[in-house]
């Protein structure tokens, strides 16, 4: 099978969303492959346990419809695994704070429905950016950060501020004789 056909067909859950994520699935799978080599050899009879599956592999195999009991499946899954590990798109996202589990799914949603099924993610923290985020992918980099924003914006920033500057303010006592608007 097409390598480059595999990495189409494949289907990542948005239980995998990281790099880390991916890795973790591939040794789990290649542990349980393992297993099943040794199963293999052992003596008919003796007593075994097959090893508990992370939802993650499980979601993994469901959505690609794997038989992770069948060889022939797990092979074909871990090379299609190693394959998105060093080929599929992957960006890092820089945040002020520690983003939400459910906003980071809700960020590889959209950038899976958007750009591609089998993106993945990095996440960072960045504190000086102060809000927003920066994106940057292996070619580029987009910053939507609140400090780029009032860099990009410092000249219509200081004409408002000196715009407030030199409006006339009323003194203490006007402030507090000065009739309060009704809303």
């Amino acid at each position: 099978m097409d390598e480059v056909q595999d990495l189409k067909k494949i289907i990542l859950p948005l239980s995998v969303i990281t790099v880390i994520d991916l890795s973790r699935v591939g040794r789990e799978l290649d542990q349980l492959d393992e297993f099943m080599v040794q199963s293999a050899i052992r003596t008919p009879g003796t007593p075994m346990q097959l090893p508990r599956l992370s939802k993650m592999l499980d979601d993994v195999a469901t959505a690609n419809k794997i038989n992770l009991l069948e060889e022939p499946h797990r092979k074909a899954l871990l090379n299609a695994l190693g394959y998105l590990k060093e080929h599929a798109p992957k960006l890092h996202i820089s945040f002020a704070a520690e983003p939400s589990a459910q906003f980071i799914n809700k960020i590889a949603d959209y950038i899976r429905a958007n750009i591609s099924t089998v993106a993945l993610l990095q996440v960072g923290l960045q504190p000086t950016i102060a809000a927003g985020c920066i994106l940057r992918s292996p070619n580029h980099q987009f910053d939507l950060s609140l400090r780029q924003h009032l860099k990009d914006n410092r000249s219509q920033l200081a004409e408002y501020i000196h715009a407030v500057k030199d409006a006339p303010h009323p003194t203490p006592m006007q402030a507090a004789v000065a009739p309060k608007a009704v809303v």
